[in-house]
């Protein structure tokens, strides 16, 4: 089967507006590290459940929206067995998200009041209890929840033992945010801001958040990136990896790339670019280059092994820990090599915009022997987007993924030739599932698929 699909941009370009005015007092000077250590704000939490999950909090949100919210983020399911509310029906729109946190212990019913106005400290105990940290609250003894909850304003005497334990712990692992502590002894609403915070929260505490290694702007990005590129592997897949040979074998594609999934950035898209390379020396020069030029960003890196025919005439492949070859019965190896995605999620989208600027200029090779560009610079280099760039000089392209578990195959074409590479997946094996997607390459690369010089 075959799905097609592509990222819009209008419905992304609102959310990274925000984002970036948001975040405008976030200056780029070089050498300054002050991302490294900066929390995210609620506006950074918005704009990824924005575009991650079609979630735009209001100013005013009820308790039974805060449950949906927690509900479809989690992705919580009803349980099998009838949950009985006194004052929510089986019927009813929200039963199967109350029903869902309800089976997680998050909620303890009877009674949801889904259409009260969400209270900063109901709110809290909902996060916390979804971030499962239910037993650190109940470790804690009288002297630690009166310390937080002063923070708060508010006395333990106002909630019973549990709840006054576990609103003190969401204090002190950080779910309530310092900015919002007023909030709770001024007999209001949950703010829009407390709202999207500890939505923000729960995600990362579920390991649903943003995955990187540090920030470009970070003193010790480039230990950091080394050991992540170093503690990585040839990626291998015993189930999928043979297939995905043979159609290297039928010349159905030219090469492929295999990746895991448990290293995904999970960054937003509209702000994002993903660069492949293969020498760790070039990533390192890269980000010093993005330092000297002003540009923080999110740093992941994603282990990559990429595959190609290595054709007999050619000779002996070459061969280190980094790679390998594999002999076809036609005389022809299959090499393999270690590769990365260097992830980048930039604060704004005119920092995004001028990364294609730095690399055309610093590390694209244009001659031999070219002065100028930092290590390992290749002719035709790969960076890409799933949001279409206001910049020029970004080609459509596809990309063709078969998925096996946490696993993937994934090889990059015309977006002509996608149908025809599905295809070709299919004569192979009809019961193969081939998702195929456009999104947006540099013109090098794009030149490189289509047989292209420079």
């Amino acid at each position: 089967m075959t799905e097609t699909k592509s990222v819009p941009y209008a419905a992304k370009l609102f959310a990274a507006v925000l984002l970036a005015a948001a975040l405008l007092l976030h200056a780029s000077v070089p050498g300054v590290n002050a991302a490294g250590s900066q929390a995210d704000s609620a506006e950074q939490y918005a704009v990824f459940l924005e575009e991650k999950y079609d979630i735009a909090i209001q100013s005013e949100v009820t308790k039974g929206e805060f449950i949906q919210y927690v509900a479809e983020i989690l992705d919580l399911q009803a349980p099998e067995a009838e949950v009985a509310f006194a004052d929510l029906a089986a019927d009813d729109a929200l039963y199967a998200s109350a029903a869902a946190l309800y089976a997680q212990g998050i909620l303890s019913g009877p009674t949801v009041a889904a259409d009260e106005a969400l209270q900063p400290w109901v709110a809290s105990l909902i996060a916390l209890r979804a971030s499962h940290l239910q037993e650190l609250a109940y470790t804690y003894p009288q002297s630690k929840v009166d310390a937080a909850l002063q923070k708060l304003g508010v006395s333990a005497d106002t909630f019973n033992d549990a709840a006054a334990r576990e609103l003190a712990a969401a204090v002190d692992t950080g779910l309530i945010p310092e900015e919002c502590y007023a909030e709770f002894s001024a007999d209001q609403p949950a703010s829009q801001e407390l709202v999207q915070t500890l939505l923000g929260k729960v995600l990362s505490l579920n390991g649903a958040y943003k995955q990187y290694i540090g920030f470009a702007s970070d003193a010790d990005i480039y230990s950091k990136f080394i050991t992540a590129f170093q503690t990585s592997d040839i990626i291998e897949i015993p189930n999928l990896q043979p297939f995905v040979d043979d159609a290297l074998k039928q010349d159905v594609v030219t090469g492929y790339n295999l990746k895991d999934d448990r290293y995904d950035a999970n960054f937003v898209p509209s702000l994002t670019i993903a660069y492949g390379h293969s020498n760790v020396q070039h990533a390192i020069q890269l980000l010093g280059l993005l330092r000297s030029e002003g540009i923080d960003a999110r740093v992941q890196l994603e282990p990559k092994t990429s595959a190609y025919v290595h054709r007999k005439e050619w000779g002996e492949p070459y061969v280190d820990e980094n790679s390998k070859a594999v002999l076809t019965e036609n005389g022809n190896y299959i090499h393999s090599s270690k590769e990365y995605d260097l992830v980048l999620e930039f604060f704004n989208t005119a920092d995004k915009e001028a990364f294609q600027s730095v690399i055309l200029q610093y590390a694209k090779k244009n001659e031999d022997d070219q002065p100028g560009l930092i290590a390992g610079s290749w002719w035709q280099p790969l960076f890409y987007t799933l949001v279409e760039p206001n910049a020029e000089g970004y080609k459509l392209i596809a990309n063709n993924k078969i998925v096996d578990g946490h696993y993937y195959a994934q090889t990059f074409s015309l977006t002509e030739d996608a149908e025809s590479i599905a295809a070709g997946f299919s004569k192979l094996d009809p019961e193969v599932e081939v998702e195929s997607y456009t999104f947006w390459a540099n013109e090098a690369f794009f030149n490189y698929l289509n047989g292209e010089g420079l």
